[in-house]
């Protein structure tokens, strides 16, 4: 992209790494520049939450509003009944209708953090408003002579399904219709011009600029985010104990925090930059720190980003907590949180077994090395004993565990 944004919507999100590819920048500049522009970006209720990895959408949708235009977040209550069969193996599990307005109505929860629906504010509509209620035929005769499947089985969501030679249902293949239709009935209902999502939504997007100028004549823009990795190569969001949700009735303030302490140094920086408001500057400066310091830049991440979500008093308590769990060595030192399933303890734990089975070390050998060093202590006291048993009553609901003078642990009990 060699176009040089004059606008500060897009101003912004280059300079926070938030641009992958869009579809005509140089238009896109001038249609944000000419006045408010209304963008969207469409999330199906799978799942009761999102996950950190939708939060880079969430925040381009926060800076479109901060910069003075509306945002539109559509709750694919009609698509979730069909599916994205985007780069998946299979068929996702269909939902029932009680399911999907549950997990809509959670979602919703989460949005209300980062955008403000007052009067003149953001909008959030559901696609099922128009979807339900289309009439097949007609729908045939007006919308899909717009598509080609020659060109629909040429998108890598769909190749690479199909290379694999696994199956892609009819209900499936419709999805990406369905989705372009989204594009087309949102300019018509809230003029519209504008689609945001990751670059693997870039076929879809594309479907939904096609068919609203085939149908309508209309000039209207897509937009896409990088899919992020850690610098280590994992995928955004996936932990060793899973996703990390927003909902806070699915992982809480607390563990929310400690996932962005945890960031690896090389990450800070980037990721101030996509997830706080802190200024470019300040984002750069925090990331550039070393040594000791940067631990201190992890807790300004884990401070701002967690407000963002859970509110301001929510990081502090979690900051606090954080402290008052590791007062030993302050927050300058590796907090990880743990879980490990309670039925594993009644098959007869002992000291070295924990350690192994909560992944902290690799073996039991390992641990029973440690142990015989005294490395390895409980809550603050030394274990002396690799085979002492431990039992969910002696660990109660969490455990502190410290493994050398720097790394630290906090073990808690799941099921």
């Amino acid at each position: 992209m060699t176009h040089a944004p004059k606008s500060e919507f897009l101003r912004t999100l280059q300079a926070r790494g938030f641009v992958q590819d869009c579809t005509d920048l140089a238009g896109l500049d001038a249609a944000l520049m000419a006045g408010r522009v209304t963008a969207y970006v469409g999330y199906d209720a799978t799942g009761r939450s999102l996950h950190v990895g939708h939060l880079v959408n969430i925040m381009m949708l926060r800076w479109l509003q901060k910069t003075g235009h509306r945002p539109i977040t559509l709750i694919g209550g009609g698509t979730t009944k069909v599916g994205d069969p985007s780069f998946r193996d299979d068929e996702r599990p269909l939902l029932t209708p009680e399911q999907i307005a549950a997990n809509a109505g959670a979602l919703r929860t989460v949005f209300d953090r980062y955008l403000d629906y007052g009067a003149g504010g953001a909008l959030m509509l559901d696609n099922a408003d128009w979807l339900d209620g289309l009439n097949y035929l007609g729908f045939l005769r007006d919308i899909g002579r717009h598509f080609s499947v020659n060109r629909m089985l040429s998108f890598e969501s769909v190749k690479s399904r199909l290379d694999r030679d696994q199956s892609l249902s009819f209900l499936e293949f419709n999805y990406m219709i369905l989705q372009a239709y989204d594009f087309l009935e949102l300019h018509r209902r809230e003029g519209c011009v504008l689609q945001m999502g990751g670059s693997d939504q870039w076929g879809n997007i594309v479907n939904g600029i096609d068919l609203t100028r085939r149908a309508l004549g209309a000039e209207v823009f897509g937009l896409t985010s990088p899919l992020l990795t850690t610098s280590d190569g994992r995928k955004m969001g996936k932990t060793a104990g899973g996703a990390v949700w927003l909902n806070a009735e699915m992982l809480s303030p607390y563990d929310f925090w400690q996932f962005w302490r945890n960031t690896t140094d090389a990450d800070v920086g980037r990721f101030l930059k996509l997830y706080t408001e802190l200024a470019v500057e300040e984002c750069d400066r925090l990331g550039a720190l070393g040594g000791a310091e940067v631990n201190a830049a992890k807790v300004v991440l884990a401070n701002e980003a967690t407000a963002l979500l859970h509110g301001r008093a929510a990081a502090e308590a979690a900051e606090a907590t954080a402290r008052a769990v590791f007062q030993q060595g302050g927050v300058g030192e590796d907090l990880t949180v743990l879980t490990l399933p309670r039925a594993d303890l009644a098959a007869g734990m002992t000291s070295a077994h924990v350690l192994a089975a909560a992944g902290i070390v690799k073996s039991g050998k390992e641990a029973k090395r440690l142990i015989g060093e005294r490395g390895v202590r409980f809550d603050n006291e030394i274990v002396l004993d690799p085979n002492a048993p431990v039992t969910a009553e002696t660990i109660g609901d969490e455990l502190k565990i410290s493994v050398g003078k720097k790394k630290h642990y906090l073990l808690r009990l799941a099921g």
